[in-house]
């Protein structure tokens, strides 16, 4: 049994890949590498170099690897460059996902789970978001996913493809010192790079109607969303029934202030965030509930924010 994980080589890919090994189950890597790493591939994983776009090729390493069902990770996922990059976001995303599915067809793979995310509901106006929150995407990133979600489920009407997609919010920490975020523009990164360079990292608004007065957001550890990946995959290979999204979210979150003090902590680098003006359109607070999740995926935290840190921090200084 093998499941193709499209942008395999990402860091939440990459976790994902070596979730389904974890529990005895093989994966083969599709990946651009546009951000994704090579080195993020074990070696004994088979690995194409490739992009979902590419038609062919995915159907050729579905035919080859004999694949089972597909985890769809690969895209483009910067949200705010999504605003300047409109059409190669839908290229990559919308496009992307239609070929794949067109490969999929012709190749009679009929299960996928697909990585979509939280920026589908934009800036919902609700103290907890659910699964039946509006959605409200504001960026070409986040209304891509929401299309992706719609494509998935018209193509399940019109030939019984078994899929459910995963919603998430912020995916941080480390399953593996190997395995780390290299992304530009998440917090994690973003904090521990001022770190590294000797500047303070800098908190955007501390005026808000929450607790400490920073922006409160769901923070979910990166083996626990891999998890839920390989749950989801194993229950539509048991031909279970599945809801066609799920919320992974925390249901309390974290704030910015908290995140600043135990990334102190952790490091043993004193320091105390510069405080900054609020950014355009950033809300108090984003939490989601995981109860739907839970019944059905096994969902849990089960990771602390210290957790999260940690490892998150050792990761990254191991390279």
């Amino acid at each position: 049994m093998t499941w193709l994980v499209t942008g395999g080589a990402g860091y939440v890919g990459s976790h994902v890949a070596l979730a389904f090994r974890q529990v005895g189950l093989d994966v083969v890597v599709l990946d651009d590498l546009s951000s994704g790493h090579r080195e993020f591939v074990p070696p004994d994983v088979p690995f194409v170099d490739g992009s979902v776009v590419d038609t062919e090729l995915v159907r050729t390493a579905l035919a080859e690897h004999a694949v089972e069902g597909v985890v769809h990770l690969a895209g483009f996922k910067y949200a705010g460059v999504s605003v300047d990059r409109p059409l190669h976001t839908y290229e990559q995303n919308v496009t992307g996902t239609g070929r794949l599915l067109q490969a999929m067809a012709a190749e009679g793979v009929d299960r996928i789970v697909f990585s979509s995310s939280a920026a589908v509901y934009g800036t919902p106006d609700v103290e907890l978001v659910t699964e039946a929150t509006p959605t409200g995407p504001e960026s070409p990133y986040g209304r891509s996913k929401l299309i992706d979600e719609w494509m998935l489920a018209d193509q399940a009407r019109a030939t019984g493809l078994r899929h459910t997609s995963l919603r998430y919010f912020n995916v941080v920490g480390s399953g593996s010192p190997a395995l780390y975020d290299t992304s530009p523009h998440n917090l994690f990164p973003v904090v521990f790079e001022a770190l590294l360079a000797g500047r303070t990292p800098r908190i955007n608004g501390d005026d808000y109607p929450t607790p400490d007065g920073t922006c409160v957001r769901d923070y979910i550890h990166v083996t626990d969303l891999a998890a839920a990946h390989v749950a989801a995959a194993q229950a539509l290979a048991a031909d279970r029934p599945l809801a066609p999204v799920y919320n992974l979210g925390s249901g309390d979150g974290v704030s910015v202030r908290q995140i600043m003090d135990t990334v102190a902590k952790v490091t043993q680098i004193d320091f105390t965030p510069a405080v900054g003006p609020r950014r355009a359109g950033d809300p108090a607070r984003i939490v989601a509930s995981g109860e739907l999740a839970a019944r059905d995926l096994d969902w849990a935290m089960r990771h602390s924010l210290a957790d999260m840190v940690t490892s998150a921090w050792q990761a990254r200084s191991a390279h």
